[in-house]
């Protein structure tokens, strides 16, 4: 696993810890915006790994 793969994951795990923090403790819908950001945030790490990840093979 490479340095910019755990940063990815890592900033997925921390927003769904905050959301779910968010979503028992402040307000749900709060919890549904920052849980939004998990599956953007992985997304967003497969299109940089494809982009860049490709000129190395």
């Amino acid at each position: 696993m490479k340095t910019s793969d755990i940063f990815i994951l890592g900033s997925a795990l921390i927003s769904m810890i905050l959301s779910i923090y968010l979503w028992f403790t402040v307000d749900k819908e709060a919890g549904l915006f920052v849980g939004l950001w998990v599956p953007s945030l992985l997304g967003f790490g497969m299109y940089i790994k494809n982009i860049y990840g490709g000129q190395n093979g």
